[in-house]
């Protein structure tokens, strides 16, 4: 129990010690060259399922600029992890907040090397505010949980993808995770740090929450501009003031007493990752990396940015019409 509790306070690390049935847990980091001409999403993560023969360790894949995806399995057994810090380790794979070393094959994507990441931008952890789900981190019964591990941080080394040596020197990332029970059955989810100018970062998460009383229309929204992370989110008292989707165009309002954030973001075509939906990693998750977005930021109505950021994260999944509106 102690354990447990400790780990409030460091969402990084892996919160599955503990639990032995119906849990994932996956961390994702998104890589992207300085060009931006690759751009990938690598997330490992680990399926404690109902059945005890479909529990795994797994690796993804997304390559965003042909939207190939691989999905490789390993026993539980070549996961390990450490209990104080986040770093994993999967087969000859490892990751933490400041390297990851890749060594993958037998897949479509073949992929091998090292990354360091440098100045790292995590969501804060307060005492009574745990990184980016605030209070409802206290929460035991939550279907899933969410960490942001760093909005925006800088990429040194290569890794040698399908015989290509793609160097990723001066490259950008960004860093989350998820745990839990399941995804939820209705999300929408965008993410940019390239705009053209340096530090910018943009974080959006709506989704249908269930709750003791049924359920409710969540968000996590995040807007780091010169240096100050701005938060939009249930717990903060912020508004989700437009939530509207067509085939083209993904767009959404959000407001506290004193700043606005308009976010326009172009739909493309998505591969399909795998996701935890029953206990099962279930490949339905539809997601791009190279949308664009638009982001207006208002302070007393007055507008102090305005900008496109390019390899956007995108994911518009499940039954939409519980979210939107």
């Amino acid at each position: 129990m102690l354990s447990k509790l400790a780990t409030l306070w460091r969402p990084e690390v892996y919160h599955g010690k503990n639990e032995k049935r119906d849990f994932f847990e996956g961390w994702f980091f998104k890589l992207v060259d300085l060009p931006i001409s690759h751009i990938y999403a690598v997330i490992p993560g680990v399926l404690l399922s109902k059945s005890h023969q479909d529990s795994h360790a797994f690796i993804q894949v997304l390559n965003g600029q042909t939207k190939e995806s691989a999905y490789y399995r390993f026993p539980l057994s070549d996961f390990d992890f450490s209990k104080k810090v986040f770093q994993i380790r999967i087969g000859e794979n490892f990751f933490s907040s400041q390297r990851i070393e890749l060594n993958l094959s037998g897949q479509s994507l073949s992929i091998s090397g090292e990354l360091t990441f440098e100045n790292l931008k995590a969501w804060p952890v307060t005492l009574f505010s745990l990184g980016a789900m605030g209070p409802y981190a206290f929460a035991p019964f939550m279907e899933c949980y969410h960490g942001v591990l760093s909005m925006d941080h800088r990429i040194r080394g290569s890794l040698t993808i399908n015989d290509e040596d793609v160097r990723f020197d001066g490259g950008k990332g960004y860093m989350e995770k998820d745990w839990g029970r399941s995804f939820p059955s209705a999300y929408i989810w965008l993410q940019s740090n390239h705009f053209s100018k340096n530090g910018v970062s943009l974080m959006a998460s709506i989704a249908k929450i269930p709750w003791l009383t049924g359920a409710f229309r969540g968000f996590i929204i995040a807007f780091l501009y010169e240096g100050k992370l701005y938060r939009f989110t249930t717990y903060t008292g912020a508004k989700l003031t437009q939530v509207d989707l067509t085939d083209d165009l993904v767009r959404i309002e959000a407001a506290d007493k004193k700043h606005t954030l308009r976010i326009a973001a172009t739909r493309t075509n998505s591969g399909v990752l795998h996701g935890p939906y029953n206990s099962q990693m279930v490949k339905k998750v539809s997601e791009s990396l190279n949308a664009n977005v638009s982001v207006e930021f208002f302070e007393n109505r007055q507008l102090i940015f305005e900008g496109i950021g390019q390899a956007a994260g995108l994911d518009v999944n499940g039954k939409l019409e519980e979210i939107i509106g």
